[in-house]
């Protein structure tokens, strides 16, 4: 038996006017999607449990089958792993985006003008020579996506997503360690409009110490891997000894490698691997930007570039059951993550479930099931 997890990063979402009252999901064509779906068996999710942040890093960990609320100690520190930092004892790792803030301290682009990842190095490396030290380490990332590495005391603050405040006057770290990150981040401007970009300087948030997670094999009894071009994804693959199966042209953007994820799958899978994960971040972006149409347009890529010759090469190994959900909505109208339960999608190629249709209306009525629970469902030997 062969299982595969398919995560449409931030696919669900909120009826929206100029799509005549429906959801991208309720629009976007998708005919493998349908029949999966006419076949499986349909749910809804709470992947981020009562009280937590509705990141990518707390709806992964949930859909990985991790806990969140054991397991979850800050969003950059799962990034730290995924990036091959591995924090000290009494070390705390920062997020450290790249963005731009306008003359009036509103954030205008919480990505920076997404930033080719060649470019942002630079950026990043001329942050460590004039800003780091010993004890202030950045680390480069993924186009706007970066790392901070600082002191355990420099993790008493309270700061907001830069997502979160989209078009909004930003909101600056509160707390004890306050002073010390925003002397950091306006410093940082100096540095950051020296080079030809949109970014203007960095945003730190998302902090915490080294999680520690169970082995996956042990876990759940089954040999995984996963590809993906964020690194929060990557990190939480590491942490759980996955292999981690890069794609070059991942790129964490509209414009990424549909297609080489998944042969990547393919491929792992025929070479012995038991699961194997695609994250494709696309309909977060976009839900994040506010672009109704790419979110639609990620939506169709997922269906006809990597579920459809998906399942016929799934077909060809043998057995296959396949799990399809978001880690959290990002509504196009909020242009951030929502907390709200996600439809859940759960395909047996022996069996025919209940059959259902996969979006936010068709689901509504169900139940909520613990995110974390599903992937034990998806394994399952019954």
């Amino acid at each position: 038996m062969k299982y595969v997890v398919c995560v449409p990063d931030g696919c669900a979402d909120e009826p929206l006017a100029e799509l005549g009252d429906r959801t991208p999901l309720e629009v976007a064509a998708m005919p493998t999607l349908a029949r999966l779906a006419g076949r499986g068996e349909v749910g809804r999710a709470s992947v981020i449990p009562p009280g937590m942040p509705p990141g990518s890093d707390v709806g992964n960990m949930s859909i990985l089958g991790y806990d969140p609320a054991l397991h979850h100690t800050g969003r950059a520190p799962i990034e730290a792993a995924g990036l091959g930092v591995a924090l000290a004892p009494g070390e705390v790792a920062y997020r450290c985006n790249l963005v731009t803030l306008g003359d009036d301290g509103t954030m205008v682009d919480f990505a920076g003008g997404h930033p080719t990842t060649e470019d942002a190095a630079k950026v990043v490396a001329a942050l460590q020579e004039s800003l780091g030290s010993d004890e202030i380490r950045f680390h480069p990332g993924v186009q706007y996506r970066h790392l901070l590495v600082v002191p355990g005391p420099w993790a008493e603050a309270a700061c907001v997503p830069p997502h979160d405040l989209s078009g909004s006057v930003a909101v600056w770290p509160s707390g004890p360690a306050a002073d010390k990150l925003r002397r950091l981040m306006e410093a940082s401007r100096e540095v950051v409009s020296a080079f030809d970009g949109a970014a203007t300087q960095v945003w730190l948030w998302g902090q915490g110490t080294q999680p520690v997670l169970p082995a996956f094999r042990e876990r759940h009894g089954v040999e995984g891997a996963l590809t993906t071009a964020v690194d929060l994804v990557r990190g939480l693959g590491v942490l759980a000894g996955m292999k981690v199966v890069e794609v070059a042209g991942a790129t964490g953007w509209y414009d990424t490698d549909y297609e080489g994820k998944r042969d990547a799958c393919l491929a792992t899978l025929a070479e012995g691997a038991d699961l194997f994960l695609i994250h494709v971040e696309a309909t977060d972006e976009a839900g994040h930007a506010g672009d109704v149409a790419e979110k639609v347009k990620a939506l169709e890529h997922w269906d006809r570039r990597i579920l459809g010759p998906l399942v016929e090469g799934l077909d060809e190994l043998g057995p296959w059951r396949l799990l399809l959900l978001p880690d959290h909505a990002t509504p196009l109208a909020r242009q951030t993550h929502t907390s709200e339960p996600v439809p859940w999608l759960l395909v047996d190629s022996r069996l025919d479930g209940p059959g259902g249709t996969y979006s936010e209306a068709a689901t509504v009525t169900a139940t909520p099931v613990p995110g974390h629970e599903l992937l034990g469902r998806l394994v399952s030997r019954r």
